[in-house]
């Protein structure tokens, strides 16, 4: 039997390796951007056509690459970063696998231009589908500049499963960010379409986190710093006021890297227990600077998932520099007494301490010795006279019979009152008797059922109520909330928003829809285009659905509030007209039977 197994070639073998590294056009620009700080660029400009599916550029004045590197950089498994298997305990780059160049010329055409500092001139390459198409020399300025068009252009699947222009700027522009947060020293800008979306000059840590995402951060933004032997810490935590519920900006760094960990994540949030509503969130920007060889970071393909060598010391450090960062600057809510007109307690003195009573007793009491009273005294001194302190009751007149009282329209109202036809058990659920037993109505959720129905009628009406606001509000978004506004900008308007252009990324808010005049305007914008940016909706329908039953959850009634009979009826009765009574539009469910066997079991 003759032998199967065989070598691939390496354009296969790239392209194979692409589909793990290169995701999307945020993939290439990770990937570029992070070769660049490892040259030692402090100035990285990015220039995108069509959200990076016609042109990615990067340029950057690091250190560059002679000739012979910059052909070696588009080989397989060739990097600079590291020479053997124990320099991978000991990393001090972003990049290391020497993959992403193969990957990305293996499904794009690719044009390198490079020069080392100190020469006159530079190189020029071009790679297209994993194809070595030419070099030669070149004038251009010092350091590197990347142009990578028509990502995917050989592989018209992976081409067709990119999403639309706004989704893929959206993670573009999340990418970007995770990066520009790490190396506050580095001027990084960002253009799309000729347009300038970022531009961020060198500054601290700081200021780096307040030109990303808006000055009103700035006031909430708590500073911790520990430093001990396993690690240091440090960076902002957000004050507990600042919790949101969706869009709380949460990220972690660990030696220049960002990462998703949620047993980090859980510390964090135990340290503002019960100084945060349940289901809100606080930002956090924490950075970690640990010893290379006590990390690992070659688990996963995006390099986001690191495994700690000693998670349960670091989750401990990181609870408590949190605790004292919130408790060090007052932000734990405190109870003032009033000490006005209040009695001086004195303190407890042992020396003069109180004696104990002494019981004294009769030694002649005797219960059971009878006394003599003197016959008709008792009676006399009680009956005395009582017939005058009720003479005026006998003179009035009895004739009226006692049922006149109470007539029978009052006892059917009182009947009515006491016997209502449903019932609300602690100002959060709706009980009512049904032929199978007793019926159980979550009374919010029910009204966000009913609202979010009304809303979509709005929509495909086009009907809406508008509400002008005495004061408008302002709000302001970051670059990736602005780009997901702008996509749902047209159908917030359509059901009764208003807004007025304030400057770049902000936006005043001058109407709002009817019946939600009483609610923080600016939170529920802010929750609706954080709920739009999660779900990366593209199809109008999905936007119209996620605006809708955002606008319906803050509206509906909460839970708490007590209800009148009519008002639960009038509640139930909308419930059972919806489309579906059992569930919200979320999947969660709104009714609940107490079978009659269930209830029966409880006596037997």
């Amino acid at each position: 039997m003759s032998d199967i197994i065989q070598l691939l070639p390496d354009s296969v073998a790239n392209q194979i390796a692409a589909g793990e590294v290169i995701q999307r056009p945020a993939s290439v620009i990770k990937e570029l951007v992070e070769n660049a700080i490892d040259a030692g660029a402090d100035i990285i400009n990015v220039v995108l056509l069509d959200a990076g599916k016609t042109l990615i550029q990067v340029v950057d004045n690091g250190k560059g690459m002679s000739a012979t590197d910059a052909r070696l950089a588009f080989e397989r498994h060739a990097t600079s970063k590291i020479n053997k298997a124990e320099d991978l305990f000991a990393l001090t780059t972003m990049g290391f696998r020497g993959e992403a160049l193969a990957s990305i010329a293996a499904v794009a055409q690719v044009e390198l231009r490079t020069r080392q500092k100190g020469e006159e001139t530079g190189t020029e390459l071009q790679i297209s589908g994993g194809k070595f198409m030419g070099q030669e020399v070149c004038a251009c300025q010092e350091g590197s500049n990347f142009k990578v068009e028509n990502l995917f252009y050989n592989v018209p699947a992976r081409r067709k499963f990119l999403k639309s222009n706004s989704t893929e700027l959206n993670n573009i522009v999340t990418a970007f960010e995770r990066m520009v947060l790490v190396y506050p020293d580095i001027s990084f800008t960002l253009h799309h379409n000729n347009v300038e979306m970022l531009n961020l000059k060198r500054c601290n840590t700081r200021q780096r986190i307040v030109d990303v995402f808006g000055k009103r951060l700035n006031q909430d933004l708590l500073p911790i710093d520990v430093n001990t032997s396993l690690c240091r810490i440090y960076g902002y935590v957000g004050k507990p006021e600042s919790a949101r519920k969706k869009g709380s900006k949460q990220f972690f760094f660990v030696n220049g890297r960002y990462m998703k960990h949620p047993y980090f994540n859980k510390a964090v949030s135990s340290a503002f227990e019960r100084l945060v509503p349940l289901g809100e969130q606080v930002p956090y920007f924490i950075y970690f600077e640990v010893a290379p060889q006590d990390i690992d970071v070659n688990i996963h393909p995006t390099k986001t998932e690191i495994k700690f060598e000693n998670e349960q010391p670091i989750w401990q450090i990181l609870t408590a520099a949190v605790r004292e960062a919130v408790g060090k600057f007052n932000d734990v809510p405190t109870i003032d007494f009033d000490s006005e007109a209040c009695p001086d307690i004195p303190v407890f003195n042992t020396e003069n301490a109180a004696a104990l009573p002494k019981v004294s007793l009769n030694p002649q009491y005797n219960p059971f010795k009878e006394k003599t009273v003197p016959s008709g005294h008792a009676t006399s001194a009680v009956h005395k006279d009582w017939e005058r302190l009720y003479s005026h009751e006998i003179q009035e007149d009895t004739s009226v019979p006692p049922a006149s009282l109470f007539p029978l329209e009052s006892n059917a109202g009182i009947i009515e009152e006491k016997s209502p036809s449903h019932y609300q058990y602690k100002g959060k659920y709706i009980m009512t008797a049904v032929k199978s037993g007793l019926m159980v109505v979550d009374q919010h959720r029910a009204h966000v059922r009913i609202l979010y129905e009304q809303y979509m009628s709005q929509f495909e009406n086009r009907h809406y109520e508008s509400q002008k606001i005495l004061f408008p509000e302002a709000v302001s978004f970051t670059s990736t909330e602005a780009l997901v506004f702008n996509k749902i900008r047209k159908e917030m308007e359509e059901l009764g928003f208003l807004f007025n252009d304030l400057g770049p990324d902000c936006y005043s808010i001058i109407s709002v829809p009817a019946g939600i005049e009483g609610m923080n305007a600016e939170s529920l914008v802010l929750e609706m285009v954080c709920n739009a940016k999660e779900k990366n909706v593209s199809i109008k329908e999905e936007i119209d659905s996620t605006l809708a039953l955002t606008l319906a959850k803050n509206a509906a009634i909460p839970y708490g509030q007590v209800l009148t009979n009519e008002e639960m009826e009038n509640l139930v009765n909308k419930l059972f007209c919806s489309g579906n009574v059992n569930y919200t539009p979320n999947g969660k469910p709104i009714i609940g039977i107490l079978r009659q066997q269930e209830i029966e079991h409880l006596f037997s």
